[in-house]
């Protein structure tokens, strides 16, 4: 991967665990959704810590998506 791409995805998904830890922090409901979206945000930290944007990436795409989810079916509330 360049360096480019590397640091764009970096920002993109620094921009997107942003956005993830705000809106987790206004949600409340189902204990089993909250948990898996804060390990794909932590595993998303994890994977930028040790070099790996792509896994990162993926991981807080993951976490958004638990959130999406979740409150289509009303398991969590934000």
């Amino acid at each position: 991967m360049t360096g480019d791409l590397a640091s764009e995805l970096r920002a993109e998904t620094e921009k997107w665990l942003k956005r993830a830890d705000e809106r987790l922090s206004r949600c409340a409901g189902d204990e089993r959704f909250l948990s898996n979206i804060k390990a794909y945000i932590s595993d998303s930290r994890y994977f930028l810590e040790i070099g790996d944007p792509i896994r990162a990436f993926e991981a807080v795409i993951w976490a958004w998506a638990w959130l999406e989810i979740g409150e289509e079916l009303e398991r969590i509330k934000g």
